[in-house]
């Protein structure tokens, strides 16, 4: 069944209000002649007559009072909501829907909320934490916050946080039991906690790299996570290694719960960018929320 066009319905809201068709075509940019053949057809399809035509005036006819009353506020309605929604060209207002992983919206998009919302009462932000690669027109978002490496090409792409490196970690207790890998060849022999994301299918590997050289280990161990919050607790408790953002554990370097090991294999990479489909299409509370977002080094 194809959809209803109520094209229709409105022409004959617009005649019937202004009691003319000339008046209501100069409205809709429409011939008085046009007017009069879609009023026709509409009078066809619905076996009724809704105007009464004299040479020099038009009137609703009963059936048309009624259906001007039942259609008419709706159209208003209509015309009122779109005229609302063209103030937001210009005003930083409405809701700004954004899909990211849970690191960059814990050490990025947190704080800069506390600056941004005080100051703009009329925005509302809505963040997703999803760890898949996320298609944010299909799903409706605004934008999304990834590694600069997994943006698509045709995304336009802000840098929203400085280049990042990983670290290899776990508790000292687990290092005096286990031992301390020297090599990435030497983590086979440990206990992974391991990492599994929607879009990778199989576990996450880790990627070291030292003086040009670049390792993939495939993190293998008795606990599989989907998120950093469980990683960053198995490893306080010496459940294996982890492999995580280095901002993350360097508070519990520093106090000891953590040690670190193959720092030297740790090398620094793109770190996280905002994305987004558009320049023509975003909205000014997305522009304002991307300028805070902005890293400037």
């Amino acid at each position: 069944m194809s959809a209803p066009n109520f094209n229709d319905l409105a022409a004959f809201a617009m005649v019937a209000r202004e009691r003319s068709f000339t008046k209501a075509g100069a409205k809709l940019g429409v011939s008085q002649s046009a007017l009069s053949q879609t009023i026709k057809a509409l009078e066809e399809r619905l076996d009724l007559r809704l105007l009464t035509r004299t040479t020099r005036s038009v009137a609703p006819t009963e059936a048309g009072i009624r259906l001007l009353a039942t259609v008419g506020p709706r159209f208003e309605e209509i015309e009122a909501e779109i005229a609302a929604l063209g103030d937001l060209r210009g005003k930083p207002a409405g809701t700004v829907r954004i899909t990211a992983g849970e690191h960059p919206a814990i050490s990025i998009l947190q704080p800069a909320l506390r600056r941004f919302l005080p100051d703009h009462p009329d925005i509302k932000v809505e963040i997703i934490i999803d760890y898949g690669l996320v298609d944010i027109v299909a799903e409706g978002y605004d934008a999304g916050v990834r590694l600069g490496e997994q943006v698509a090409k045709d995304m336009i792409a802000v840098r929203i946080g400085p280049e990042m490196r990983m670290a290899v970690v776990s508790s000292p207790a687990y290092f005096e039991r286990y031992g301390v890998p020297k090599t990435p060849q030497d983590l086979t022999s440990h206990n992974c906690i391991a990492t599994r994301f929607p879009t990778h299918g199989g576990l996450f590997a880790w990627g070291l790299e030292k003086d040009g050289r670049e390792v993939k280990v495939r993190s293998d161990g008795q606990l599989v996570f989907n998120n950093l919050t469980m990683r960053l607790a198995s490893a306080l408790d010496g459940l294996g290694l982890a492999y995580m953002p280095e901002d993350h554990a360097l508070p519990y370097i520093s106090d000891g719960r953590l040690m670190r090991v193959l720092e030297d294999w740790c090398a620094p990479f793109p770190g996280y960018h905002l994305y987004y489909p558009s320049r023509r299409h975003s909205s000014p509370a997305l522009s304002l929320l991307i300028d805070t977002l902005r890293y400037r080094s």
